[in-house]
């Protein structure tokens, strides 16, 4: 009887030869398929899906990876399809990354899972978000264990994989995932040495108990490195083009002219050349001393006059920030508290994929911290999903009714 779904003798053969060409045609540099390591055993079907493209079906396959399409980036109050959700970044952050992976010679599937994978722990409304999950999972750490934890998306994102969904990536990804935090431009990026889980998981706890530690970390591979800078490359330019698209009126000017460009076209292909010219055959990735300074100064231009926008930033600290909070205090009761039909239990914790990782095998009893479980549940939530949160719950119905929205039809 005829095996439709099976390959044969020749066919593996076939198979196996070409993943093996794929390997050789790599760069020196570049991160191999076949060393890959990865916790429990080899991927299923791993003839066709190599260990990277593994990864890549397993990001994109999680339960978590639809919520990209409602976290905002950096303009969370808008009512515009044109402006940039993580969905988008993520795949602008890929095409970048796999453009200057591809000159030179690096594994393609291990940079597309690294960056379709490095923004899955951001939480609702962006960096502010962040910054507000932070204090309070460090507020409420402190108060009931006596030792703060610091919460980043990036650690949260490597979280995410190795522990809640448990989805046995490779670390190799992991790596690029947990170091991708592109708040900081280099002139030159090289890869550091990671060879085993035991080490990955205590940097990953570092990054829980000493504050910014996670700044520290480099990508145990060339390929992470590409995409820590593309990540950069995506949004610089990006968000100006967000800003114009918002009609969001500034009393500062951005620079004229510059040796990179000042739209986000002429931006993304100067700086991708310039790093592929630089890093031909090279052990890192690098760009001449003259565009690093001209990126530099441009996104700290970004963040006197996007980032650091009054206008902007009023309602993240005027409705968010105290909705956060309260919001946080109401799910840590309930979770102290057992309370069974709270949205913590009903929507996470009862999940039997997310909620896994909180409980006591066999019998399910929960024995995780009621703040990390209310931290995950937080930073799971899309924009959409908090404010309705807050809503159902009536966290603060007075400040959520001064939450406005630039819509569509606002004449402006």
């Amino acid at each position: 009887m005829k095996d439709y779904f099976a390959f044969n003798t020749s066919e593996k053969m076939y198979l196996n030869s070409i993943n093996e060409e794929y390997d050789r045609e790599l760069s020196p540099y570049a991160a191999k398929n076949m060393e890959a390591i990865r916790l429990y055993g080899k991927p299923r079907y791993d003839i066709i899906r190599p260990d990277y493209s593994y990864d890549v079906d397993c990001i994109i396959h999680n339960p978590l990876y639809n919520r990209y399409a409602d976290k905002t980036q950096v303009f969370s109050f808008y009512r515009n399809d044109d402006l940039t959700r993580r969905a988008l970044h993520v795949q602008f952050v890929s095409k970048i990354a796999k453009t200057i992976g591809r000159a030179l010679k690096l594994n393609l599937d291990l940079i597309e899972a690294i960056s379709l994978g490095h923004d899955m722990g951001h939480t609702p409304f962006g960096h502010k978000g962040e910054e507000f999950l932070s204090e309070c999972y460090q507020n409420g750490c402190m108060k009931r264990n006596g030792q703060k934890r610091y919460f980043n998306h990036n650690v949260h994102s490597a979280r995410i994989f190795r522990y809640i969904l448990n989805s046995n990536l490779t670390m190799q990804t992991l790596s690029g995932i947990i170091s991708h935090n592109g708040e900081k431009v280099c002139k030159e990026y090289t890869p550091s040495v990671l060879t085993d889980f035991d080490t990955f998981d205590e940097l990953l706890e570092k990054c829980y108990i000493e504050n910014d530690y996670h700044k520290r970390l480099r990508p145990s591979t060339l390929e992470g490195c590409v995409v820590r800078i593309s990540d950069m490359i995506a949004y610089a330019g990006k968000d100006r083009q967000d800003l114009y698209r918002a009609k969001l009126i500034t009393d500062k000017q951005f620079k004229k002219e510059r040796l990179i460009g000042t739209n986000n076209r002429d931006i993304i292909s100067n700086i991708v050349i310039n790093i592929i010219k630089n890093s031909i055959e090279s052990p890192s990735i690098n760009m001449d001393r003259e565009v690093f300074d001209d990126l530099k100064d441009l996104i700290a231009e970004n963040y006197d006059i996007i980032y650091g926008n009054a206008e902007l930033n009023e309602p993240y600290y005027e409705v968010i920030k105290p909705l956060m909070e309260k919001l946080y205090d109401r799910l840590v009761e309930d979770v102290e508290k057992r309370n069974f039909k709270s949205p913590v239990f009903q929507h996470y914790l009862n999940d039997t994929i997310q909620g896994k990782c909180y409980r006591e095998k066999p019998r399910g009893r929960i024995i995780a911290s009621p703040d990390d479980i209310v931290t995950d549940f937080i930073a799971s939530m899309t924009d959409d999903y908090f404010v309705d949160i807050c809503k159902y719950l009536h966290i603060d119905d007075g400040r959520i009714e001064k939450l406005k929205y630039h819509k569509y039809f606002d004449i402006t």
